[in-house]
């Protein structure tokens, strides 16, 4: 399935054995002129987020003991140099700083949350620097030096939005959009009304309300929720990220929510989230992501018994009982593309593995999976997803196709674009 698979150096698999110990960042003796070439793996391994990312950080080391086994890019083994920014978004650029000047990395794999993203970005475009970003975002961005293999909005926020009003998803007419307060839920929901909006939905049936990361006394908003419910037809799209999802579908079911009454259409609740999770009042509440770990593909089936196979060799918590989800499959997925693109770019060069990115296809777990052309995302299908008891989710809808990325969202933005190729970026319609 994969384009390399290799065995990673002993004396690596000491000192990563596992992104749960809050590894501490390693330097390479030989860096990316001897045996090895590094790179950097930028994830909270402590913190608000760390329900999140931990597993991120698995998937990449996953993918270098893959590629290792295989006989490394260019001849080279990869050295992954791991640091934990500990849910600090100053952090988050202090240590992207430290990975590019001090560590040499040729790429940098991580992030969750835009603020993170946001933090680091002028630490990359400065330096030209190159980062893997695996997660769903809000779109509105295109930078030279970020490689974006999560959704854009077109790829899940107005796929799931559409799904709720059609007949199939239940038709509702009322929306509850509910996030966590920082620029992807304030932006996402920016567009999810634009949508709502120009579908008709009155003004006065979207509300939208925010609370600070590791929120967890949700009682008062739950209660807003249940009396705006209570006429029927009302869901809940929610950007709630990291740990306060926990508390947050708690308190749902405690006041005697489910997914029949008002359903909850997450944008950051995957199958790792919820390992952590009491699913018997979950079932039924839904989720849009590009890839879920139930996905019937051979090509999917391998990779979730490598990543069980994997945590448990590794002594991971979980072990074989661990999950995959979209970030995981995406964070995996992102260094295969880097290592496929420095191969074609035959260097490590940024600037040449930026051009060999473009166009550039892979099997990835998710089935064939392909770069833009010009605009650093990625095209893949579209997924409605519903919890299960197990904590797996059926898919429920599916696109037939890659749906392809649109960074500037023509609902709020339709004047612009983003071609690197073309138009050096974001550009003017």
């Amino acid at each position: 399935m994969k384009a390399t698979r290799f065995l990673f150096f002993c004396s690596l698999l000491a000192a990563f054995a596992s992104c749960h110990n809050n590894a501490p960042k390693t330097n390479g003796s030989t860096g990316n002129n001897g045996e090895t070439v590094k790179i950097g793996v930028l994830h909270s391994l402590s913190g608000t987020m760390a329900i999140s990312e931990v597993s991120l950080c698995d998937a990449v080391q996953m993918a270098v003991d893959e590629i290792n086994a295989s006989g490394g890019v260019l001849g080279k083994k990869i050295e992954p140099v791991i640091v934990d920014p500990a849910s600090d978004w100053d952090l988050f650029a202090e240590k992207a700083k430290e990975l590019l000047i001090d560590d040499k990395v040729s790429a940098v794999f991580g992030c969750w949350t835009s603020v993170s993203r946001k933090s680091v970005l002028p630490v990359f475009e400065e330096n030209n620097g190159l980062l893997f970003y695996p997660v769903q975002y809000e779109g509105e961005e295109c930078s030279n030096n970020v490689i974006y293999t999560g959704a854009t909005p077109n790829q899940q926020l107005i796929p799931a939005a559409e799904y709720l009003m059609s007949e199939k998803g239940g038709g509702y007419k009322k929306f509850y959009l509910i996030g966590t307060d920082y620029v992807f839920p304030r932006t996402a929901n920016k567009i999810l009304k634009a949508y709502l909006l120009s579908r008709g939905v009155p003004k006065e049936n979207i509300i939208e309300e925010y609370t600070p990361f590791h929120h967890q006394d949700y009682q008062t908003i739950v209660s807003r929720i249940k009396r705006f419910a209570a006429e029927g037809k009302a869901c809940v799209l929610s950007t709630i990220n990291g740990d306060s999802n926990v508390p947050f579908y708690k308190e749902f079911a405690n006041q005697g929510l489910s997914s029949a009454t008002c359903p909850i259409m997450a944008f950051s609740v995957a199958e790792d989230e919820l390992r952590s999770m009491d699913t018997e009042f979950l079932v039924g509440h839904l989720a849009a992501w590009n890839y879920f770990q139930s996905n019937d593909l051979p090509e999917n089936k391998k990779f979730v018994a490598a990543f069980k196979a994997f945590c448990e060799k590794k002594g991971l918590p979980g072990g074989s009982r661990r999950v995959t989800d979209d970030p995981i499959c995406w964070a995996y997925t992102g260094v295969y593309l880097w290592a496929g693109a420095a191969e074609k770019a035959g260097s490590f060069d940024v600037d040449k593995v930026r051009a060999a990115l473009s166009g550039l296809a892979f099997d990835s777990p998710d089935g064939r999976v392909k770069m833009d052309a010009g605009n650093h995302h990625l095209a893949k299908p579209v997924m409605i997803g519903e919890i299960k008891p197990d904590g797996q989710f059926d898919i429920i809808s599916k696109t037939d196709n890659l749906v392809n990325p649109q960074p500037w969202s023509p609902l709020t933005s339709p004047d612009k674009d983003c071609d690197w190729v073309n138009h050096n970026g974001t550009y003017t319609r």
